[in-house]
């Protein structure tokens, strides 16, 4: 920080001791000294717009998402039957899908619970588009609209990711950390 200068900002700056709740739990330091300032220690962190927990489980991520989702979902009901179809699929692709997709490769490992509840965030977005019941059964909606299930969503981002830095269409940093493997 001496040799760059840049300014530490003691209300946005946090620090976030990463590993197993044990370990977490033994820790006894509730803030650290940094220069001038003092640091909080906190259990999670937000990073473009990525919410990372100090057990790196990704269920405050998800919780986020969810919360901002469901927040867009309230919002588009009201004015929902005033729309086309098509309309609805648009506003809710850019409100509801986007946010979802939105550094969802992060989101591969997590548990099935954590990816249950990102699938009710979008079975009630597919729902709100088709206007389809709660007791219909989903699987044909999301066809019909042709979205695949959120874990799908996540292993095609991180398939597109590879093939992009195996043929050297990715970022440097990605296509040094890529090589084909044959047996």
């Amino acid at each position: 920080m001496s040799a760059s200068r840049p300014r530490l900002n003691p209300n946005k700056t946090v620090v976030l001791w990463l590993g197993s709740r044990h370990v977490i739990d033994k820790l006894d330091v509730h803030e650290v000294q940094l220069q001038s300032s003092t640091v909080k220690i906190d259990s999670s962190a937000r990073d473009l717009g990525v919410v990372v927990d100090s057990r790196l489980t990704m269920s405050d991520h998800v919780a986020s998402v969810c919360r901002s989702a469901y927040y867009y979902l309230r919002q588009i009901r009201p004015i929902v039957q005033s729309l086309t179809v098509d309309a609805a699929r648009t506003l809710v692709q850019a409100c509801i899908a986007s946010r979802m997709d939105y550094c969802n490769a992060v989101l591969h490992g997590i548990t099935g619970n954590l990816l249950q509840r990102l699938q009710s965030v979008q079975n009630a977005a597919a729902r709100l588009v088709t206007r389809t019941g709660r007791c219909e059964h989903i699987t044909p909606v999301l066809r019909e609209l042709h979205w695949l299930p959120v874990r799908r969503r996540v292993e095609f981002k991180i398939a597109t990711l590879v093939f992009k830095a195996l043929n050297n269409l990715a970022p440097p940093y990605l296509v040094d950390d890529c090589n084909l493997v044959s047996d």
